[in-house]
């Protein structure tokens, strides 16, 4: 009996003492898990350099929304731009399909001021269509156009059309987003976005135009996708501005595209704004940068600058005793190291001005008043 009572003693000790190690056990792993959570991970936030994942998921969709907002705020001003062209007889061809173009266009006003490439609507032609993103096609007429800077400014009669504001293409760096927008390969893929950066800036290309062969100055380069049809769309910054015209690509090289600065057309759309209407001021000259100068004359070495390789003699230039080969350093006390620059600052004038330029010829520097026509259609191009 008291053997019984022994082993039963035994078997309770046993229950209870287990009872109480698993209460312990217990009460000890919840207040392990109730512990502050920095104490259980070494924090990153200690300048040690070591990225967190939730910083790096943060910058990834922060580049991505600058691309969606800058897409869904600047698709609404990109427009198709349709061309049938005159080309010879054609004008009385009854099949006129295969003869239309298309590229791309910027809206830069409400009321219908679109900028594109020369080549897009540039030059003769049977009819100019519009494409407008709520759908509507309408005509278009060509009011500027040069094919040395490949721009053109095409007017719809339109009115509270959505816009794409012009930026400085004078701040912008290397490595910088870029943005494109265009209608590659044609109709059927509009406003397409690519993506990509900055480049180079200030790139020399040549090319030939049907006045002849051209330097196109002062591009800036992107690896943003551009393609047959993305032609005058433009290239914007990460603010949504229009920093560039799109031009041209080289076909033989991938990720090389190039587009026209926007500061060159910047005053002309200004003065048709303000004055609907642009007079060009006229000059008379055509220069190169010291970047080109080697491969027009390889004695002359230029480190600032433009060098007059053609002169129109019968233009103000000339007639104020500048000639080719004499180097245009300052206008209005502004220094001038781009004709590009220097277009830029005449298309803010009107003829009739009177301008100040500093130019050195034979190692003599000389400042002269030169009093800018208006262009009658005279194009200066390299011979």
């Amino acid at each position: 009996m008291r053997s019984i009572n022994n082993t039963r003693k035994t078997i309770l000790y046993i229950l209870v003492s287990t009872a109480v190690l698993s209460t312990l056990v217990i009460a000890l792993f919840l207040n392990y898990y109730k512990q502050p959570q920095q104490n259980l991970v070494p924090q990153l936030n200690d300048n040690s350099g070591i990225p967190q994942p939730q910083l790096l998921s943060s910058q990834t969709q922060t580049g991505v929304s600058v691309a969606e907002s800058v897409a869904k705020s600047s698709i609404p001003g990109v427009v198709g731009v349709s061309v049938l062209r005159v080309d010879g007889n054609s004008i009385f061809d009854e099949d006129t399909a295969d003869q239309w173009g298309v590229g791309s266009g910027v809206i830069a006003t409400s009321n219908g001021y679109i900028i594109t490439n020369h080549h897009v609507a540039g030059g003769k032609s049977k009819r100019i269509i519009v494409s407008l993103s709520d759908g509507r096609n309408v005509d278009g007429t060509t009011v500027w156009s040069d094919p040395v800077l490949d721009l053109a400014i095409v007017k719809v009669n339109a009115t509270g059309l959505p816009t794409i504001p012009l930026g400085d293409s004078s701040k912008v760096q290397i490595g910088q987003p870029a943005i494109a927008i265009g209608n590659p390969l044609g109709l059927q893929l509009q406003r397409t976005v690519t993506s990509g950066i900055i480049s180079a800036l200030n790139r020399t290309i040549k090319i030939e135009t049907d006045e002849g062969i051209n330097y196109m100055e002062d591009l800036i380069q992107t690896d943003a996708s551009i393609n047959p049809g993305n032609s005058g769309g433009p290239l914007l910054n990460a603010q949504g501005q229009v920093i560039g015209i799109n031009t041209i690509k080289v076909t033989t090289a991938e990720a090389i595209g190039f587009a026209v600065p926007i500061n060159v057309v910047t005053p002309i759309i200004k003065k048709l704004v303000e004055k609907g209407e642009f007079k060009e001021a006229y000059m008379g000259i055509f220069a190169y940068d010291k970047d080109v100068v080697p491969y027009i004359d390889k004695n002359v070495k230029l480190d600032s600058g433009i060098y007059i390789s053609n002169i129109d003699k019968t233009g103000p230039a000339y007639k104020s005793g500048l000639k080719e080969c004499c180097v245009i350093k300052e206008v209005d006390g502004q220094k001038i190291n781009t004709m590009i620059q220097l277009r830029s600052y005449i298309y803010s004038k009107n003829p009739g001005d009177v301008i100040n330029v500093t130019y050195c010829n034979n190692g003599k520097d000389v400042k002269v008043p030169i009093k800018l026509a208006e262009k009658d259609g005279k194009i200066l191009l390299t011979r």
